[in-house]
């Protein structure tokens, strides 16, 4: 019995170590937009103040229960820095309830001594993301169409980009250069999107430096930068953010509305800038039931084979 137990004990901390493995983004002397500053991660208060190490932690399924998706995690923190377990790792444990495979994105922060741009930093480590899943799609058994991207707040704006931004910022001249970076399905949760009018004046600044030109600043609002070809999204909001303004996701949507992308807003009473995975205020809480049920109704989740 004491045998069994052991090896019960013994396969779920393998599995978890499995489940969380680090993942480096570019090989050696490769990592573009740097200067090759050795930099080391800051970690203060569950934050991650400065990146050393572009990477992703991966949260892989059960053989049984993954459904053969993929969602790469955009952690917000205002680019300055990054709410890795909140915004990151309890999304990627939810992500992996309903099937699909999660990569919480360890991305490099525009105020990095190490940029040489600052405001591709954050982009070159998510479009070099999705290129390494669809890479090794066959080893996690993953359908390399069905390859999303969530981001909340500042983390929002990223995976935004991510998913209307179509210049290659992130090749490198390697066999991943052949893959697409191009997120199937976005998930975006109380977003930054406008850096004009309605934009959040902490991550404008820290993303685009303290006087961006008009050009950078319509070019990195990205409602502007949607069309026919942007994949749908499934947004999130409070009425009630004091951070980040509703019309950030409403415009968003407008946009997506206008090129036909089936997409799904949904904007709650409460919640403000604060809208997590679980012990949201009133009807809020049920954000992850809906995204779950659009998954599902838009083929990223398909139900498994019976056995």
């Amino acid at each position: 019995m004491r045998s069994l137990l052991f090896l019960l004990i013994l396969m779920f901390v393998l599995q978890q170590a499995r489940a969380q493995e680090f993942i480096p983004l570019w090989p050696e002397g490769k990592m573009p937009n740097s200067k090759g500053l050795v930099l080391k991660d800051s970690i203060v208060n569950e934050r991650i103040h400065q990146v050393g190490v572009p990477g992703m932690y991966a949260f892989i399924t059960s053989k049984e229960e993954n459904k053969g998706s993929a969602v790469v995690i955009c952690p917000g923190g205002g680019y300055e820095r990054l709410a890795y377990n909140i915004s990151g790792f309890q999304l990627a444990k939810w992500f992996n309830t309903i099937g699909i495979n999660a990569f919480v994105l360890n991305y490099r922060l525009p105020n990095s001594r190490d940029l040489k741009e600052r405001h591709l930093g954050p982009l070159q480590d998510a479009q070099r993301a999705m290129r390494v899943i669809r890479a090794n799609a066959a080893t996690w058994k993953i359908d390399p169409e069905r390859v999303g991207v969530q981001g909340s707040s500042a983390g929002g704006h990223l995976a935004s980009t991510l998913g209307t931004l179509t210049d290659d910022v992130s090749a490198i001249g390697d066999a991943l250069d052949k893959e697409s970076f191009k997120p199937d399905f976005m998930i975006l949760v109380s977003p930054v999107i406008n850096l004009d009018t309605y934009a959040h004046a902490g991550s404008k600044r820290n993303l685009l430096g303290e006087k961006p030109s008009k050009k950078l600043v319509e070019k990195f609002s990205t409602e502007k930068q949607v069309t026919a070809a942007t994949p749908p999204a499934f947004l999130v909001h409070a009425f009630n953010d004091k951070s980040v303004n509703v019309r950030n996701s409403l415009l968003f949507y407008e946009a997506l509305l206008d090129k036909n992308i089936p997409s799904s807003l949904h904007v709650f009473p409460q919640g403000g800038h604060a809208i997590a995975l679980r012990n949201n205020p009133g009807s809020t809480n049920i954000w992850t039931s809906i995204c779950e049920l659009w998954l599902h109704e838009m083929g990223f989740t398909p139900d498994l084979e019976k056995k």
